[in-house]
């Protein structure tokens, strides 16, 4: 086996990634405060083609060098918007008709593995703040509460591992 360079895995430029259809999965900021975390965010979006990121209250916004350290780029690919309260947001997504899962830990969460996506459904995870998580009123909107399984000593997740895991769950239930 040969490693692949970068000229040869055949990656769409910005333009192009602007024009291909997008998996009709939305990500949701609520609070991030680590700069390098949504630059991770922002990078993990532009892999599995989402849709659009919204980033909410205290999250910072692009450009920022310490966003564009871990994003490398993807903050000119991957659409965003700033939305100063996450609430608001998802009361205005849920009447597009957007199914919202806010990944938390919480009473009657599904586990991501039994997290099925119903067909032709768009969908926003939304993330919580790395020390609080999802604010609980945004919990408490969302249609779902979708938990990783952790069989571990710890209790959560980075923010940055949490988006990766989901979006990678959800990407391949929606078969894009």
């Amino acid at each position: 086996m040969r490693k692949l360079k970068n000229s040869e895995l055949g990656r769409l430029n910005v333009e192009e990634f602007k024009q291909t259809a997008k998996i009709p999965l939305i990500v949701i900021l609520d609070n991030i405060r680590s700069l390098n975390n949504i630059g991770s965010v922002f990078r993990t979006s532009d892999a599995f083609i989402i849709e659009k990121i919204y980033l909410c209250g205290i999250t910072a916004k692009p450009p920022h060098k310490d966003i564009h350290k871990t994003a490398l780029g993807a903050t000119d690919s991957v659409d965003w918007e700033y939305v100063a309260d996450t609430l608001d947001l998802v009361e205005r997504l849920k009447g597009e008709k957007v199914k919202i899962l806010a990944i938390e830990q919480a009473e009657d969460s599904t586990m991501l593995q039994d997290f099925e996506v119903e067909p032709n459904q768009k969908y926003a995870v939304v993330f919580g703040n790395e020390v609080k998580g999802v604010q609980q009123k945004v919990v408490s909107a969302s249609d779902y509460c979708v938990e990783i399984p952790q069989l571990g000593t710890k209790h959560s997740l980075n923010i940055s591992v949490s988006v990766g895991v989901v979006l990678w769950d959800l990407f391949k239930k929606m078969k894009f």
